[in-house]
């Protein structure tokens, strides 16, 4: 009998590695083994910060393939980074996929793919190999990609994905919350060609959604009943977290400082404001200033992730005499164990981007947010914090774009100072818990998950679809 042998395979980004990774990780505790897939670049990123090797029990291998680009090109420039991706990632992952099936006698007998790599559900259609998507993101982001012709006949977007109207309210149905046309996930950049770039892995995602009978969501119906009837054949099998399974997060992109944790022992149970916004976003130096100056303003203890890359200019520039002034009250680190962090007694909130992985770490924790999204998804999780499960406030920019010091300081206020949010955040985290606990929706569709994979290794003949 053939074992299972899986292939996945996440988009190269941090808030798409780690819940994939996460995902493997419970592929191989039910004795499937696993090949993770990874760009060259991303690799070295994750294997300089990845557990022991004999954390995976022998039963997960990292490789990577070349995205396309040179070593010293910028990832972060999606435009470049998409065209090159979809260039030349298929045609390495069918010779990746050659070679490990001459060399092994354990064959690949099934594709995961993150739903941003399209492509790959593709490839393992050719290739005759069994096949499922995972999205790692908000179903709601999930439902606008695949209404993505919708919007167009409408004349909401164009054929390359450009809003018509920017300012144009949408609502997918009658139950989710509106958006703008420019937060669409696609939609939100700048400059046109990197819209239509990223507009074309959209498309991708929709023609190998019609390619798999599997389509697995790192969310819940508990989250997101609305965006999950909309789209019924999406499965939920999240939150996706390593705290669930009592075990270490793996996929970090850069060292995790744990010392922070020692720091929040000394603190008071409820007191401290976390503050990170994930791998991506970037500040200018005045709206750093002014969040710098807003938490010593706050007159509360905090934990701030300052990551390198940080800030437009080349390191992070507090304000003069600002780390002595803040003294011990204030902890900075370039990269928390963020899991543990938000399961902190000392945590009172989240100032955060509201990705999504994010998301789920603070609602799964039960705790309030104050929103600052960045791009992409994050709009559509900060309507949800806010206007659906209330666990949240917002901030508001002043006329030069900027939230100041003054705003942050309120908002802090506002929200520390109004238990509801707490309450509502406390129940938000208890109807999730529920999903992920043994008979729970999320809990059940991921045992069905393992067991169709372990029946697809006897028989790796190619499914109708």
């Amino acid at each position: 009998m053939t074992k299972p042998h899986v292939l996945v395979i996440p988009y190269p980004a941090q808030g798409h590695v780690i819940p994939i990774m996460e995902l493997a990780q419970r592929l191989v505790m039910q004795g499937i083994k696993v090949t993770f897939v990874n760009t060259d670049v991303t690799h070295k990123l994750v294997k300089s910060n990845s557990l022991e090797k004999d954390a995976f029990g022998g039963l997960m291998q990292m490789v990577s393939i070349p995205d396309g680009l040179e070593p010293w090109e910028d990832r972060t420039d999606l435009c470049k980074l998409s065209k090159s991706v979809l260039r030349t990632m298929p045609h390495k992952l069918e010779e990746l996929i050659d070679t490990i099936n001459e060399e092994n006698n354990n064959k690949v007998t099934c594709i995961i793919a993150d739903g941003c790599m399209g492509w790959a559900i593709k490839v393992a259609k050719k290739m005759r190999i069994s096949r499922a998507a995972f999205w790692p993101a908000s179903v709601c982001t999930l439902a606008s990609v695949l209404s993505y012709q919708k919007l167009i006949d409408d004349g909401i977007i164009n054929n390359n994905g450009m809003p018509l109207n920017h300012d144009q309210m949408i609502q997918l149905s009658e139950t989710m919350p509106p958006i703008k046309a420019a937060d669409l996930s696609w939609a939100c950049f700048e400059d046109s060609p990197t819209v239509e770039a990223v507009f074309q892995v959209v498309r991708e995602a929709v023609e190998a959604s019609r390619l798999t009978k599997w389509y697995i969501c790192n969310s819940t119906t508990e989250l997101e009943v609305a965006a999950f009837s909309l789209y019924p054949q999406l499965l939920q099998i999240g939150p996706l977290l390593a705290s669930n399974r009592l075990g270490d997060q793996a996929g970090h992109f850069w060292q995790e400082d744990s010392t922070c944790l020692e720091w929040l022992d000394q603190q008071k149970p409820c007191s401290v404001i976390y503050i990170a916004f994930g791998s991506f976003t970037i500040f200018n130096q005045t709206q750093f200033e002014e969040l710098a100056l807003g938490l010593e303003l706050s007159n509360r203890p905090f934990l701030w992730v300052v990551r390198p890359g940080m800030t437009k200019e080349t390191t992070a520039s507090f304000p003069d005499g600002y780390v002595e002034r803040v003294g011990s009250r204030g902890r900075i680190v370039s990269w928390a164990p963020q899991q543990k962090v938000l399961a902190h007694p000392s945590v009172a909130c989240f100032v955060s981007h509201c990705g999504w992985n994010s998301t789920l770490e603070g609602v799964t924790n039960g705790l309030p947010f104050l929103c600052w999204p960045y791009f992409a998804d994050q709009f559509h999780n900060e309507t949800y914090i806010r206007h659906i499960w209330k666990t949240g406030l917002g901030f508001n920019k002043d006329e030069g774009g900027i939230i100041t010091r003054g705003e942050i300081k309120s908002k802090v206020e506002k929200l520390l100072g109004d238990n509801t949010f707490r309450v509502k955040a406390m129940d938000t985290k208890e109807k999730v818990t529920s999903a992920i606990a043994k008979g729970g929706g999320s809990h059940k569709n991921l045992s069905n998950f393992i067991e169709w994979i372990q029946e697809e290794s006897t028989d790796t003949q190619e499914y109708s679809t």
